[in-house]
């Protein structure tokens, strides 16, 4: 059986009752880094082996695992924060525990767009999630198919990026295009910054120095 299990983004007390209950039952946890995992595990005094499951050794480490979990071992998936397989490791070995007949359950739990999305002011009755943009190849295509998109649109994306995003969004849907930076959601310096991208830009860049992470939501184009 695998579990997949999410993380708080943040604020330790987020983490679900359910959550806590399958990691103390599981015979192992595998995650993006131990180190990560091993705070949240020691402050809810679990003691479980860890072993990394990472974008750069997934399909090597999914045939132990299937291995495992088909001679009867329970194993808990999470990422370093939120829920796996959202922009971080976990559909490979989702679609290949389905192929292989092993059970997955999901447990939902805290994920980083959803409060953003809701805090954004924009509208959410129809939205796109389109996680990271591409960094170089692809990139410009990407944002000029996006700029008719009618939905409202969520993207995730660093700090040492954010202010090249905004302006290529800028340039490519309009100045005054609303939208929402949402920074450190749950944690000590949460910050929401609403107002058109031309003018979240110019925000973001009398700032000496942007840190942590951010989502992105960006209102859909006019019908």
């Amino acid at each position: 059986m695998l579990y997949l299990v999410p993380t708080p983004i943040g604020n330790l007390e987020d983490i679900t009752l359910r959550a806590l209950r399958v990691l103390n039952e599981v015979d192992a946890v595998a995650c993006e880094d131990t180190r990560v995992a091993s705070v949240l595990l020691n402050h809810f005094d679990i003691s479980k082996p860890t072993l990394s499951y990472h974008d750069h050794n997934e399909r090597g480490r999914t045939p132990d695992l299937i291995r495992r979990m088909k001679a009867g071992e329970t194993i808990a998936l999470i990422s370093d924060a939120g829920t796996p397989a959202i922009s971080d490791p976990g559909f490979y070995l989702v679609r290949e525990c389905i192929r292989e007949g092993v059970p997955v359950e999901a447990l939902p739990g805290a994920t980083a767009f959803v409060p953003a999305l809701v805090l954004s002011g924009l509208p959410n009755d129809r939205f796109v999630f389109e996680g990271f943009l591409p960094h170089k190849k692809g990139r410009a295509t990407r944002i000029a198919a996006l700029a008719n998109e009618e939905r409202t649109l969520v993207f995730y994306e660093s700090p040492h990026r954010i202010l090249k995003t905004l302006r290529q969004l800028s340039e490519a849907f309009g100045e005054d295009r609303q939208a929402a930076v949402c920074r450190e959601l749950t944690k000590k310096f949460e910050e929401v910054v609403r107002g058109s991208l031309t003018d979240i830009a110019a925000e973001f860049e009398s700032r000496a120095k942007i840190r942590g992470e951010i989502v992105l939501v960006v209102a859909g184009a006019r019908s």
